[in-house]
């Protein structure tokens, strides 16, 4: 009986510790939003220019976090630096849209000059599992930039 009970016992560990593992595997609300503060509190220490080139080099891995990456945006939907595609690096993106045709770039300028910062809703292509998914983007404006970082769902 003993010994039933203590497998019973790992097989239960080893399932929750499991489930515990696979959900940090995905970065959180509360972690994409401490990585934008992150990004501004470099800008601010170190410049822009220094903070776009640290973002746009996907070797580095100063503000990527298994699936949380930042994005910065002018206020024209340019963008600056992308920390998980290269070719988006520079590109005007202004009529970007998601898989269900939601102009995303242009509704997060008009939010973000409206109302500074927020959460905004689409779809978009996941580098980690290179499927089409749900995303939650947390964005803030700091002077003439968006400063952004989403979370898959």
């Amino acid at each position: 009986m003993r010994k039933l009970m203590s497998v019973i016992v790992m097989c239960w560990a080893a399932a929750f510790s499991g489930a515990s593992q696979a959900a940090s595997e995905h970065g959180s609300a509360a972690e994409a939003v401490a990585l934008v503060h992150k990004v501004i509190a470099y800008m601010k220490a170190n410049g822009r220019d220094k903070t776009i080139a640290e973002i746009n080099d996907l070797h580095s891995t100063r503000f990527r976090d298994r699936d949380l990456y930042v994005t910065i945006n002018d206020l024209q939907a340019k963008n600056l630096a992308h920390g998980a595609n290269v070719k988006m690096q520079g590109k005007d993106l202004i009529e970007l849209k998601d898989a269900d045709g939601k102009a995303f770039m242009r509704e997060r300028l008009e939010l973000a000059k409206a109302k500074g910062k927020g959460w905004q809703d689409y779809k978009f292509v996941n580098p980690v599992s290179k499927q089409i998914e749900q995303k939650s983007m947390y964005f803030e404006k700091y002077e003439d930039m968006i400063v952004n970082c989403g979370i898959y769902k």
